[in-house]
């Protein structure tokens, strides 16, 4: 573990925290000294977070969210401003998965809620967390987007589409940003067992072949939520301050090689 301190002083916001890597990256930024706004439209678990988050002596306030909708995106960065006066940090880790149907049956309803969430949702939250960044002439922004987004095979056609935009629009908005001083990147999580991905290690587990999630990656295993959390970290943080409109793989090295099926034992 790193050093302790290196967010004090700082506001995060944090979309898409009831769980999977929003929950590990609000518990890690908490430790850190972060004080945190969280959201997500999942209510349940984003009350679990904050509870979480309050038991270590973090400060924490949220409010749920549906991001692809801009008027709740608009009033949780409106809640940030009037909590702290300030955002230094905000995660787009908001997300859904959208199905694996082939292309000839996908439906329009499937692309535009993908798109809406995993592309539309990192958008309204930008836009409207980065007025007060680029008047304080400083922040991070981080995105969670997806190796689906790099390379074919990691996801259905909305969703692996939807994470591509979106690493592109981590370019073009840090492009934007980059004369205010404010930073964007993303990160782009392998195969990490989160609430999206939980339907594919329930399988995994009911068939006995959890040995066989993540071989295909060069360290030969699934990843955890608090690894990516971690990177998430160093992105937001000063350690950072020389990197933007970068896409980060947090992967276990699985877009490091061709990969192709059949061709590892």
């Amino acid at each position: 573990m790193g050093k302790k301190g290196r967010l004090d002083g700082k506001v995060a916001v944090i979309t898409g925290a009831a769980n999977g890597i929003g929950r590990a990256t609000a518990i890690l930024f908490a430790s850190e000294g972060a004080k945190l706004v969280l959201a997500d439209i999942h209510e349940e678990g984003l009350k679990e977070t904050m509870e979480l988050v309050k038991k270590k002596g973090g400060a924490v306030t949220g409010q749920k969210t549906d991001v692809s909708v801009e008027q709740e995106v608009k009033a949780l960065i409106d809640l940030a401003l009037t909590t702290y006066s300030q955002i230094d940090i905000l995660c787009n880790n908001a997300g859904t998965g959208g199905d694996l149907a082939k292309l000839e049956n996908e439906s329009e309803d499937t692309w535009k809620n993908v798109y809406g969430v995993n592309v539309m949702g990192a958008v309204f939250a930008s836009k409207h967390a980065a007025a007060s960044m680029m008047a304080r002439k400083s922040g991070a922004i981080v995105n969670t987007a997806s190796v689906a987004g790099i390379r074919a095979g990691a996801g259905g056609n909305a969703y692996s589409a939807s994470k591509a935009a979106l690493i592109n629009f981590t370019q073009t908005s840090a492009c934007d940003l980059g004369g205010f001083g404010v930073r964007v990147n993303a990160v782009c999580p392998g195969l990490i067992e989160t609430g999206m991905t939980r339907r594919v290690f329930d399988y995994a587990r009911a068939a006995g072949k959890m040995d066989k999630m993540g071989y295909r990656c060069e360290l030969r295993r699934y990843g955890h939520p608090e690894e990516v959390a971690y990177t998430i970290l160093f992105l937001a943080s000063d350690e950072a301050s020389y990197i933007t409109g970068q896409a980060l793989p947090v992967d276990g090295g699985n877009t490091a090689s061709l990969n192709l099926p059949g061709m590892k034992a």
